[in-house]
């Protein structure tokens, strides 16, 4: 019997090659073909995994990660206490490495649980973790959210409950990396399945830090509010929770700038507290802002010490190099920029040219003067000496880095070099320049602004004609503002930031005002700036720091690469005026150092600070005197402190400046100023003459006018020329009786009866000097004229305002002007 045919479409077996067709076998067609092919995978899609395939590794990976929980936990466990959990302390040094202060011991101590009111507890609560009794060890929902929120550009967040920060707090430390993370994790939930919430909470509150050196509750209470822990109200407990989220900024008393961010955190604390039913709708409407005491600093702070350690603290602080909790965690060897040599000539300065002269008991105004400065090496960014006040356990609050003073006249160098910058033109098209010739009259309306603006010049004074660098010299206001407005408001404020004033200054709107100086920039702000004119527009980020280490690992310090803020001709034309404001202006003072200098003099408004600001080409220092209540804290006018009936910055600002200088540069040879000018900077012409008026009346609130003084002539003869502005020049003799050389600048005048043998009109400029006759002390300031045949023979208006007026051809005293 023979075998059956095989079925249709089926090819036999190659006898040689079991279970294979031959090789010139066809592929089969038809029906059966294409349906034995169904569930093959063609194409791109063999390329994707199979769903056995994705359960199976999600089901390896799910297994994988369950094992690896396992395992950590049972290989993770619950540390011994960190150092941290007892503190020590920071070592602060000196540039040179000698040693600068300690910043104290760990103030810490533990209380328990129960001696914590409840409504504390809450408000702790209510900041930190509000579901923290229900929820457990470790939320990784939160931590989640967190870390995309971090990762997307919504803050950096933390997802960390309670138990999770006490573990951070207690057993390991403050450093961001994976490995203290995942420690963190395992170790939180072995302790929430070991502990009781209650264990957990107390340790918290025993090891939180709140600032003011203060570890825990107590301390905390004690620091802030001079009681225990016990007594605390649960408002005073809002604003110790609210501490908790940045003990160094939120701390009102030390830095009055965050109390609006300090404030709000304190409320939002509040109103956590009754979502979650811990305080009444009633109790919170009837919550005040509990302002906390006074900082009580270590004795080991005294002096100028607590100053320079707080101040270095706000750089690391405020540069990201550490975190407030970290740096509190102590061990660190911290070298400043600080001049050991400089530092004390900086102290002595202010104690002989100042303090020695209070006298609080005979004058109540001395009680409340205080100082700041701040020296830089402007090559370098170094601040290298800085005085915050007359001791920090005494006055606490640092003169040199606080910002609620109003930094008045000395801003408006940033104004003329920002003209220059931009290559600004006055209201007519003139290009503005030293040279430049603005209307100095008091109130004069400043033309071309959006806003109506008049303001006063010191001393009530109107000058008429007057240049730039005169005005400068004699700090008018009137100028000024009429040249922030010519330049730009924006511009200048833009070219401020640049020189390093913070755009964040309080009062910083680009006004026409703000040429005056309304901003409130601190002292060291100040210096920065006036750093970047010294060194040539060159802008060099400030800094405190040499180097911090710990353990022998030395911490990244940020880069400090220097910048071009502004062109040198800006800087360098700017330099230029500022010299002549020391040699020939507001700032004369400043000439006992015995050096080369340029500065500004500053004095603001009702006399609550008065500033000099000035440099030598290698070193650059700001001086502030300021008036504060030592008791309410409240700003307050200098007015008759030291005897005077004012205070300006170019009288005790400017004499500190001069002896510390001269000292801090002692041994050292003098230098010049290596300046590259504007064009045509350099090529002086005669100012026209200063025309000081009779002063009008001061509007309420503003300074009074100098007061009159007997002068030959009186009041009402001949007028504002007939022979000149007054008769026989400004002054009898000149400046110094006989002109400024005797007979003039240079016997006789500019060049000998003028300045081009006549002068520019007939008489020369001055006839016979640039002032003949008259004088500061002989013969009045009146007596004669500025010209003596006048500008134009027989002066400006023949009959004018009025020869032998008090006030005509006077530059007013020093203590009126800035």
């Amino acid at each position: 019997m023979s075998d059956q045919s095989p079925p249709q479409g089926w090819t036999p077996r190659d006898p040689d090659t079991p279970g294979r067709p031959p090789a010139d076998t066809a592929p089969p067609t038809g029906p059966a073909g294409p349906a034995r092919g169904k569930g093959r995978r063609t194409g791109p899609r063999r390329l994707l995994p199979t769903w056995r395939t994705t359960l199976g590794t999600i089901l390896a990976l799910l297994l994988l990660l369950g094992g690896a929980l396992v395992a950590g936990y049972l290989l993770v466990d619950i540390p011994p206490a960190n150092a941290a959990a007892t503190a020590q302390s920071n070592v602060y040094l000196y540039a040179d490495g000698s040693p600068l202060a300690r910043d104290g011991e760990v103030n810490r101590v533990n209380v328990p649980l129960s001696q914590v009111p409840t409504g504390v507890q809450e408000a702790v609560l209510a900041a930190e973790d509000r579901d923290f009794h229900s929820e457990r060890a470790v939320d990784p929902k939160a931590m989640v959210r967190a870390a995309w929120n971090t990762l997307t550009g919504k803050g950096k967040q933390s997802g960390s409950t309670i138990t999770q920060q006490y573990v951070k707090n207690y057993y390991l430390g403050q450093e961001q990396t994976v490995s203290r993370k995942v420690k963190e994790f395992f170790i939180a939930i072995k302790l929430g399945r070991e502990k009781s919430k209650n264990y957990i909470l107390e340790g918290y509150l025993n090891t939180s830090y709140f600032g003011r050196n203060a570890y825990g509750i107590q301390a905390a209470a004690q620091a802030y509010y001079g009681k225990d822990v016990n007594a605390l109200t649960p408002v005073e407990g809002a604003y110790l929770a609210t501490l908790l989220n940045s003990p160094s900024a939120f701390d009102v008393v030390a830095h009055p700038r965050s109390r609006d961010r300090a404030v709000a955190r304190w409320n939002y604390v509040l109103d956590g507290m009754v979502k979650k039913n811990w305080m009444t709708p009633e109790e919170r409407a009837a919550a005040r802002f509990p302002e906390p005491g006074r900082i009580r600093p270590a004795a080991g702070l005294s002096g100028q010490r607590g100053y320079l350690v707080e101040a270095v603290k706000e750089y690391i602080g405020e540069n990201r190099i550490l975190d407030d909790k970290t740096l509190a965690e102590g061990g660190y060897r911290i070298t400043t920029t600080i001049d050991r040599r400089r530092e004390n000539a900086l102290v002595s300065a202010v104690e002989k040219e100042m303090v020695e002269k209070l006298d609080p008991a005979a004058r109540p105004a001395d009680r409340d003067v205080r100082a700041g400065a701040v020296s830089i090496d402007p090559a370098t960014g170094k601040v290298v000496a800085l005085y915050g006040g007359i001791d920090y356990t005494k006055q606490y609050v640092n003169n040199a880095t606080r910002h609620d003073y109003q930094v008045a006249s000395t801003f408006k160098p940033f104004v003329f070099a920002s003209a220059v910058q931009n290559d600004s033109r006055t209201q007519d098209g003139r290009r503005i320049t030293p040279n430049t010739v603005y209307n100095g009259d008091n109130r004069r309306p400043v033309v071309g602004g959006r806003i109506r603006y008049s303001p006063e010049n010191e001393g009530q004074v109107s000058y008429g004609p007057i240049t730039v660098n005169t005005a400068t010299d004699l700090s008018v206001n009137a100028v000024y503002a009429q040249m922030v407005v010519d330049v730009g408001t924006v511009k200048v404020k833009d070219t401020a930031i640049a020189l390093g004033i913070p755009e964040n200054t309080p009062n910083f709107p680009p006004v026409p005002a703000m040429a005056l100086g309304t901003l409130q920039a601190s002292v060291l702000d100040m210096t920065v700036a006036y750093a970047t004119l010294a060194d040539h527009g060159r802008y060099t980020p400030y800094t405190l720091l040499e180097k911090i280490s710990k353990d022998g690992e030395d911490v990244d310090l940020p880069d400090r690469t220097g910048r071009e803020a502004i062109s040198r001709e800006a800087a360098d034309t700017t330099t230029s005026m500022l010299v002549s404001v020391v040699d020939n202006g507001t700032g004369t003072e400043a000439l006992a150092a015995g050096r080369p200098a340029a500065g500004k003099t500053g004095t603001a408004e009702l006399d609550r600070a008065a500033w000099f600001a000035a440099y030598t080409p290698d070193l650059v220092t700001v001086v502030s005197m300021m008036g504060q209540d030592p008791d309410t804290g409240t700003l307050q006018s200098l007015y008759g402190a030291l005897g005077e009936n004012r205070i300006g910055g170019g009288g005790y600002p400017a004499r500190i400046w001069a002896a510390y200088t001269k000292a801090a540069l002692e041994g050292s040879d003098p230098v010049d100023f290596d300046l590259e000018l504007q064009p045509g900077a350099d090529r002086i012409a005669p100012p026209p003459p200063v025309q000081p008026s009779t002063p009008q009346q001061p509007q309420d609130g503003s300074r009074p006018p100098f007061p009159p003084s007997p002068s030959t002539g009186g009041q009402t003869t001949p007028g504002q020329n007939t022979g000149g502005q007054n008769t026989g020049g400004q002054n009898s003799g000149g400046q110094n009786t006989g002109g400024q050389n005797s007979g003039g600048q240079n016997s006789g005048g500019q060049n000998n009866g003028g300045q081009t043998d006549g002068g520019q009109n007939t008489g020369g400029q001055n006839s016979g000097g640039q002032n003949t006759g008259g004088g500061d002390t002989t013969g009045g300031e009146s007596t004669g004229g500025q010209n003596t045949g006048g500008q134009s023979t027989g002066g400006e208006t023949t009959g004018g305002e009025s020869t032998g007026s008090p006030d005509r051809g006077r530059r007013p005293p020093a203590d009126y002007l800035e």
